[in-house]
């Protein structure tokens, strides 16, 4: 045969690293790489969304689970809530002046049962050892937290017992209400010696105290000389001090061992130390830091029993925020006045015209002006000083006449009457404190 004379191309030579192989070339066109970038990037964006609706949806069930938590501790008292409800015509209605404030009555229980038992005392049986009347104006521009003496002695109505037996008016001391007839018959005699409307109200025992305290990791106070007392549990040196849960407690409740063992000083000492934790609360951020407000939460929520329409976490929350917009140096601290009663020196009876002019105050909304202990101040303007309901009249203190059965001016009559003496054109700038002064109270 012939030979082939057509010419044909050049074989290309194998690639170095091997035989040649089918197909496109090693570099593939721009247009595939563009695309492959583009559908790992879809896969990354998917992936990417994938996991935040994950994280969202997981935070969004742990902060379900954490309300339900919180909302869950608080317990609330139907049985006062009812007994008061029974007594709605019994109770005073709110100013002209006075609509949008709030008034509320936190109870300090000494109740020796549970946990409490370490502290001695009756089990069962409760009184209530501290308690403050908060009234919040209606501007939540400032705030007024009244001490009401314990042993102050107030004509107590009748009241459903928890045998459910109904006790009679009498006169006693003011803490007694609250072991004859509970949170209701406590609120009750506030209302009937203030003529305060009472809107919300809170019980916190030892334990709970010592959990609020230690969750915002203590409140510092000053101690002028070195306190030591057993039925306290207290043992601190001078100085400045930052007291957790035990030492708090104790610190708050000393009594018999501190200064002249009155009850006057020891509501002092309870005065700074809330003044004192006031301070902290607004100088840390306790409630803008959700690390920190947490465990305050959580201590709070598990602390306290409150009424219906003050035991959920949304309502402690906007009570919260309420308070937190007040400046410390708005919020006044003190203790309405009183004075040995006259037929009992261990005992203590309100100082008239002024706790009716302090009532009147509140009950209008006015601002209560403080001054330290020990200042005199000018009297300034009166603010509806109108007499107190429910609150003492009678001869002066110290005149000792005491009076005859029968007369109609038995110390029961005068705890229960009006005050008849008459009112001056001015008020007076109470002895208490403001949130913002550190002070140092001598036991």
């Amino acid at each position: 045969m012939a030979e082939d004379d057509t010419e044909h191309p050049p074989t290309a030579p194998p690639p170095k690293n091997g035989p040649a192989q089918d197909g496109p070339p090693t570099d593939a066109p721009a247009g595939a790489t563009g695309h492959r970038r583009r559908r790992c990037r879809r896969r990354w964006l998917t992936a990417t969304a994938c996991a935040g609706a994950f994280l969202l949806v997981a935070t969004g069930a742990l902060l379900w689970v954490a309300y339900r938590k919180l909302d869950g501790n608080i317990r609330t008292d139907s049985a006062t809530d009812r007994l008061l409800a029974e007594l709605e015509a019994e109770r005073p209605a709110r100013t002209a002046g006075a609509q949008g404030a709030e008034n509320l009555l936190l109870i300090g229980s000494d109740d020796r049962s549970g946990a409490n038992g370490a502290y001695g005392g009756e089990a069962g049986g409760q009184r209530s050892d501290t308690t403050i009347l908060l009234h919040l104006a209606a501007d939540r521009k400032r705030a007024t937290a009244v001490s009401v003496p314990r042993d102050v002695m107030v004509a107590v109505p009748a009241c459903e017992q928890p045998d459910g037996a109904r006790s009679k008016p009498a006169l006693m001391q003011f803490n007694q209400a609250f072991q004859t007839g509970g949170p209701a018959c406590s609120i009750r005699t506030v209302e009937q010696l203030s003529g305060i409307r009472i809107d919300h109200y809170v019980i916190l025992d030892f334990s709970g105290f010592k959990a609020m305290v230690d969750a915002i990791g203590g409140v510092e106070v000053c101690v002028p000389q070195p306190i030591h007392d057993k039925d306290a549990m207290l043992d601190l040196p001078a100085g400045r001090r930052s007291l957790h849960g035990e030492q708090a407690l104790g610190y708050v409740r000393a009594r018999e061992s501190l200064g002249d063992g009155s009850d006057t000083q020891r509501m002092g000492r309870q005065q700074q130390f809330l003044a004192s934790l006031v301070r902290k609360v607004q100088s840390q951020g306790v409630l803008l830091n959700p690390a920190k407000l947490w465990p305050v939460l959580d201590a709070a929520t598990s602390s306290v029993q409150a009424d219906g329409g003050l035991s959920s976490l949304g309502a402690l929350y906007d009570l919260t925020r309420d308070l937190r917009g007040i400046p410390s140096a708005d919020v006044a601290l003190l203790t309405a006045p009183r004075r040995p009663y006259r037929y009992d020196s261990d005992r203590d009876e309100f100082v008239q015209p002024q706790t009716g002019q302090l009532f009147a105050a509140l009950r209008d909304d006015q601002p209560v002006a403080v001054r330290p202990p020990g200042v005199t101040a000018s009297p300034g303007p009166v603010q509806g000083a109108e007499p107190s309901p429910g609150t003492a009249a009678g001869p002066e203190a110290g005149t000792g006449t005491e009076p005859e059965a029968g007369t109609g001016t038995e110390p029961e009559a005068e705890v229960a009457a009006a005050d008849a003496s008459p009112t001056t054109d001015a008020s007076p700038t109470f002895e208490g404190r403001t949130a913002d002064v550190e002070a140092c109270v001598a036991p």
